[in-house]
């Protein structure tokens, strides 16, 4: 009797694991994919040519806008002028902080895989600036890294990270119930969990 509990005691923890790790790896599957091939991209960060595009900005301000704009004197740029910056230039600053001075607003615009900034003279209206393009291999190490990707990216890595997790205590758990039949299963994790210590401690200085 007691031997048949076992049995279907096993059997629903088999079921339970084989579903939760099916729906967790295939939840984590092509993001697994993007940051283990952005880990190798990484670290041969020195050995990867890269040659950033530079595109410089200038242009003029509306009349009407730099009215808009000289009765601001902190925070982001008014909506009307973010507005017509993505329409001009396809420079999103919304949100973006902007750093105010007697004479000029100041408005860095960093982002995957490149670099913008600009600048507004609050007399003339005057708008110059730079946009800096370092390519699409730059673009996936900063979502690798979560460099100024934005909150939604921040908890999606987040999300990631848990459906991960789940990921490896289920198959952990599915190697606990098969490991009887596999006798090199212990040996072969212990290995995975000494390999990297052993690497710290003898090689990293």
């Amino acid at each position: 009797m007691g031997l048949n509990v076992n049995k279907k005691r096993k059997a629903f923890w088999l079921k339970q694991l084989h579903q939760w790790h099916w729906v967790s790896s295939a939840l984590c599957l092509i993001s697994l994919l993007l940051f283990s091939i952005t880990g190798i991209t990484l670290n041969h960060a020195n050995d990867i040519p890269a040659d950033p595009v530079t595109r410089p900005l200038e242009g003029q301000l509306p009349d009407s806008l730099l009215i808009v704009l000289n009765q601001r004197q902190s925070g982001p740029l008014p909506a009307p002028v973010q507005q017509w910056l993505d329409q001009e230039f396809a420079l999103d600053s919304t949100g973006k902080e902007a750093e105010w001075a007697p004479d000029e607003v100041y408005v860095a615009l960093p982002r995957p895989g490149g670099d913008a900034w600009l600048a507004i003279t609050l007399d003339s209206g005057e708008l110059m600036g730079e946009v800096t393009d370092r390519g699409w291999i730059a673009f996936f190490n900063d979502l690798h890294k979560g460099r100024h990707t934005g909150t939604v990216w921040f908890w999606f890595i987040d999300v990631f990270a848990v459906a991960s997790l789940l990921f490896a205590l289920t198959g952990l758990g599915l190697m606990f119930l098969h490991a009887k039949r596999r006798p090199a299963t212990w040996p072969v994790t212990l290995a995975g969990l000494v390999i990297p210590w052993l690497l710290i401690i003898f090689f990293m200085h």
